[in-house]
């Protein structure tokens, strides 16, 4: 038989229709949309990966990563609002995929999702254990050094990976709590969610306003240091390469476009609330990466909370103790939405027969897809548990953007298949605008591919999920059923 078979596309109609039954008021306008990028995607990435990106790759030359790594959203954020207007499901990427790529991309897509939120989450985990210890320490409560490291250890410069008899337990327990509390139902409230941003907001605004005051310019010099000799140690080459790492800052941007079917003009909000809150992020990110290492040697904030380092380094008690808990509260909410949003994709890959049915079975009093999320939920506290923080964010950036580009790509495709389909948002400037997202995610991934552990990894993962689609997903799916 052909291989079209595995190609088999989800009629747009239909996923309309699916979107349709559940529909939402139409009540979220473009500062709640904003507001909501801001709160996803201030997280591991402003609190740990912007230091450990500065020791080992750019130096202060991290700022031009960010400008970098913030051009590639954009590019890519148009693009996800265009598909959202026009499919405003919770599938997201996987269901854009399924309409015109066809079932076996679709399935790519949620594999590479799980990435994008799943190890994101445990990549947060570590990121929220490294300030929880370092808060806990205040009140001298020491947690032995062998229960906060990871089992393995990458060795940055031999690429390999040694064994260090460690287990990170804080961040372990603190991926099963939040996967306790979306068994149960919790749920963060418009109010709840515009708190905990206002909460990172100060924090960060905090950082920079008295640490610019403390900087030390020679910490600057030199702006961008010497190439080691080694491909991505610092020099132009080391840029490109943070840019690919602290990409992984703005993971969570796309939920402004998820919120399509709720905002009110959602051909007018949903680009502001997606570039808007881009917008922000990318100077707050620039400022804090300038006061960052004017405070502190770059070389010295390869450590999980280097916010928390640079503010112990000018003597304000105070300070950093609200810098601990601003980070603490933030990073606990970015890992209950990383968590929440990979067991709805989950769901809908479930419904669709290309997961087990288990993983849409919903609990009778909560009303969650409880095996979903206990499953999900243990996998990813093993890992965040096992697996350093440096490998972990260069996985959840490789299969971010590589579904960054398959949605640049989709919208191409959709454009030229489905003319005269209603698009609410159109991206500007088609085609260039999605050929520059596709380039952009290129070139950062080209970046990445520096680090051969990461690579294998990332290789590994892909074989596995297709494996497992022809394993089961193919022989399962409703779809190629209902033919």
């Amino acid at each position: 038989m052909s291989f079209s078979k595995y190609l088999i596309k989800k009629p747009i109609h239909q996923i309309q229709q699916e979107s349709e039954k559940g529909e939402l008021k139409r009540t979220l306008s473009a500062a709640n949309l904003v507001s909501l990028g801001i709160g996803c995607i201030i997280g591991a990435g402003i609190f740990v990966m912007t230091g450990q990106a500065a020791a080992q790759y750019a130096g202060p030359a991290i700022i031009l990563s960010f400008v970098i790594a913030g051009l590639c959203c954009a590019f890519a954020g148009l693009c996800y609002a265009e598909l959202a207007s026009m499919l405003p499901v919770s599938g997201s990427a996987y269901s854009y995929s399924y309409a015109s790529l066809g079932e076996l991309f679709a399935w790519i897509m949620g594999w590479l999702l799980l990435l994008e939120y799943g190890v994101a989450a445990s990549t947060v985990a570590v990121g929220w254990s490294g300030y929880l210890v370092s808060f806990l320490g205040n009140f001298g409560i020491v947690i032995p050094v062998w229960l906060t490291t990871p089992t393995l250890e990458l060795d940055l410069t031999t690429h390999t990976i040694t064994n260090t008899g460690g287990f990170n337990l804080p961040a372990m327990l603190g991926i099963l709590a939040m996967t306790w509390l979306l068994v149960t139902g919790v749920k963060e409230s418009a109010t709840v969610n515009n708190v905990i941003v206002a909460v990172k907001l100060t924090v960060v605004l905090l950082f920079v306003a008295i640490g610019i005051f403390h900087v030390n310019p020679e910490n600057w010099t030199p702006f961008i240091p010497e190439n080691t000799g080694v491909d991505g140690q610092y020099g132009w080459s080391g840029i490109l390469r943070g840019a690919g790492v602290v990409f992984f800052a703005y993971v969570g941007f796309e939920a402004v476009s998820t919120a399509a079917q709720e905002a009110r003009n959602p051909k007018r909000d949903v680009p502001i609330g997606i570039l808007g809150s881009l917008l922000v992020c990318t100077v707050l990110y620039m400022l804090v990466a300038l006061v960052l290492t004017g405070l502190v040697p770059y070389d010295t904030l390869n450590v999980p909370d280097p916010i928390a380092k640079a503010v112990d380094a000018i003597q304000l008690p105070w300070l950093s103790f609200l810098i601990k808990i601003g980070a603490i509260a933030g990073l606990t909410s970015v890992m209950m939405v990383l968590l929440y949003g990979q067991t709805r994709i989950f769901y809908t890959m479930a419904r669709d027969g290309l997961m087990p049915p288990a993983f849409a079975k919903v609990h009778p009093k909560y009303q969650t897809p409880w095996i979903n999320t206990i499953l999900v939920g243990s996998i990813i506290g093993v890992v965040a548990a096992t697996t350093p923080i440096s490998i972990l964010g260069d996985l959840v950036s490789l299969g971010t953007l590589t579904a960054f580009a398959i949605i640049c790509f989709t919208v191409l495709y959709l454009r030229k298949k489905e003319p005269n389909m209603a698009r609410p948002f159109t991206v500007p400037f088609s085609p260039y605008f999605p050929i520059l997202g596709i380039l952009f995610c290129a070139y950062l991934i080209f970046g990445l591919l520096s680090n051969p552990v990461t690579v294998q990894f990332y290789i590994v993962y892909l074989a596995i999920g297709v494996a497992v689609y022809f394993a089961y997903s193919c022989k399962h799916s409703k779809l190629r059923a209902a033919q």
